[in-house]
């Protein structure tokens, strides 16, 4: 089964985030309410894709993203950033290190799931 990592300080957007992926497919999820917390859960499953806000207390998630693609271990694991950050220049940056795909808060579950699809080629 494949594993998708969520990780978000907001427990209401990772249940909408789980209940999205839910139907897609039966994946198993796993979730982490910050930056800190995906890093201990990391090394204990092989994780098909990572979804993660930016603005989280502790590691946000671009420290996040920046630390899975330089670490050989995880850095083909395909991310997917939801933020509320709209800039441009959070976009690009987001984008730079690595994220598949850059989702701003509010959005519809059709754009999560269309997202997913592609980056997981479901």
């Amino acid at each position: 089964m494949e594993n998708i990592l969520i990780v978000e300080d907001s427990e209401t957007t990772r249940s909408f985030i789980r209940a999205v992926i839910e139907e897609i497919k039966d994946f198993n999820i796993i979730e982490a309410a910050s930056g800190f917390e995906a890093l201990k859960i990391l090394p204990q499953e092989k994780f098909n894709l990572i979804i993660t806000d930016i603005n989280m207390p502790d590691i946000n998630g671009l420290e996040l993203i920046r630390f899975v693609k330089t670490n050989p271990l995880y850095k083909d694991i395909p991310l997917i950033i939801v933020t509320t950050e709209r800039g441009e220049e959070d976009r690009k940056k987001g984008m730079s290190l690595g994220a598949s795909a850059y989702i701003t808060k509010p959005f519809k579950a059709d754009e999560l799931k269309e997202a997913i699809k592609k980056v997981l080629n479901i």
